[in-house]
């Protein structure tokens, strides 16, 4: 257990010292591209209007398909599809109250289709789901709140507070973007630790974070744990019905450079109070913990452009294997940005994650069929053993238009699920969208 831990601890502590603080610090490269124009423009003068109110917002249209190609626990064919409809505001108040940086933030998610490759033909749907082939599928056909808060700043904007119904995407791991379609390359590991969501669900919670300089920020909060969350009662709901406990998370987050290119380096820890349920023995513990880490590092700089080049990020996570199915997760990619000069905004992304599962979850399987007196891999009935899982990514992304994105990708399966039984399999996938 020491030697994971130091593992993971070592993404942080071995990054390079803080320098050229007093540099702008330009994430383009990694992966943090700033809003794109969307197809409507100003939208006849509308969105100049309410940007000069104090309202801003950016809207997208997000598809992902995914094709089995060969290989996978089901083998006959199939493409699934899942699509959603997403929008994010702000509402500056500084301009109407004079507080310093208060604003309203809200996030809105529309998905359908809900047609999920993974769990219909990639793994066993006797496992529990370690991956996805499309990292948005989940929740259903349905509108959901994804967040809608209130913030504001004190001491010269080092210190900023926010309170309200929230998700921890707006503050938490935001050191690796989410652009391949596999959901172990998409963002961080954070939400490996099962007791908080990624995204379109929300919670009741506050946050601080810190600016101990202008390049070294401090993080931590009280959020709800609520498993009934997810549901579909949930979407819209204010209450705290569900709620299990409160989650306290703990993050480093560092914006510094390396040679003179910019990286992003965080390490974050989360406790919660809530009761956990053994995987394997039939007992309860009243708290539970998890670590997370990431770095984003560019490598190079095409010709003389900051906005192109080669990037590398890490991110890892060690779980509680007691009562979190997996034991450790760790993912490394590569991107880079206008490999090409007749397509300097194009985008070729690699990346590799490696799942380890846990002992608690497999010997708990292994009871499950000595209690049922099963040891056909075949009967319906059976419980498989996970062990470990590699999948892999290679994406290359067209950027055809200001607001126009493709992604094509290939994706390859080792050891679907955890289970050695089912065959590597190999998935097609494209992403699109569309900003308006």
């Amino acid at each position: 257990m020491k030697k994971k831990i130091i593992m993971l601890l070592s993404l942080f502590l071995t990054m390079p010292a803080i320098a050229n603080t007093d540099r702008e610090w330009n994430g383009i490269v990694l992966g943090f591209e700033p809003p794109s124009k969307g197809i409507f423009g100003d939208m006849l003068g509308i969105r100049p209007i309410l940007s000069n109110n104090g309202f801003t917002f950016n809207s997208n249209y997000l598809s992902q398909t995914a094709y089995n190609m060969s290989g996978g626990y089901d083998k006959n064919k199939h493409v699934a599809y899942i699509d959603q409809f997403a929008v994010t505001f702000n509402q500056d108040l500084e301009r109407w109250t004079g507080i310093p940086d208060a604003r309203i933030e809200g996030n809105i998610v529309n998905r359908n289709h809900n047609d999920d490759l993974t769990i219909k033909r990639t793994q066993d749907y006797r496992v529990l789901n370690n991956d996805q082939t499309q990292e948005s599928a989940g929740g259903g056909s349905i509108t959901r709140l994804g967040w809608l808060t209130f913030a504001r700043s004190f001491d010269d904007r080092r210190l900023t507070w926010r309170i309200g119904m929230m998700n921890k995407t707006q503050e938490f791991d935001q050191t690796i973007p989410c652009d391949f379609q596999l959901r172990t390359l998409c963002g961080g590991k954070s939400a490996n630790s099962l007791t908080w969501s990624n995204w379109n669900i929300h919670t009741w919670g506050t946050t601080l974070s810190y600016k101990i300089t202008p390049a070294l920020t401090f993080k931590t909060g009280i959020m709800e744990q609520n498993n009934k969350a997810t549901e579909r009662s949930h979407a819209w709901s204010w209450s705290t019905s569900g709620s299990k406990g409160f989650l306290l998370p703990l993050e480093i987050e560092t914006h510094t450079f390396v040679n003179g290119l910019p990286g992003a380096y965080n390490i974050g820890l989360l406790y919660t109070n809530a009761k956990q349920k053994d995987l394997y023995k039939d007992k309860s513990y009243k708290n539970t913990w998890f670590m997370y880490a990431g770095m984003n590092q560019q490598l190079t700089q095409h010709k003389n452009d900051p906005n192109r080049g080669l990037s590398v990020s890490v991110s890892g996570s060690y779980h509680d294997e007691r009562s979190n199915f997996m034991n450790y997760v760790i993912s490394t990619s590569l991107r880079y940005r206008g490999l090409f000069d007749i397509r300097p905004e194009d985008w070729l992304g690699f990346g590799i994650s490696y799942t380890d599962f846990s002992s608690h979850y497999a010997k708990g399987q292994k009871n499950k069929n000595k209690a049922l007196n099963i040891t056909d891999y075949k009967n319906p009935l059976y419980s498989p053993v996970a062990t470990n899982a590699l999948n892999a990514e290679l994406y290359y992304r067209f950027k055809l238009a200001s607001w126009f994105e493709l992604q094509p990708d290939l994706q390859y399966w080792h050891n679907p699920g955890g289970i050695k039984r089912t065959s590597d399999a190999f998935v097609l996938g494209l992403k699109t969208t569309i900003t308006f």
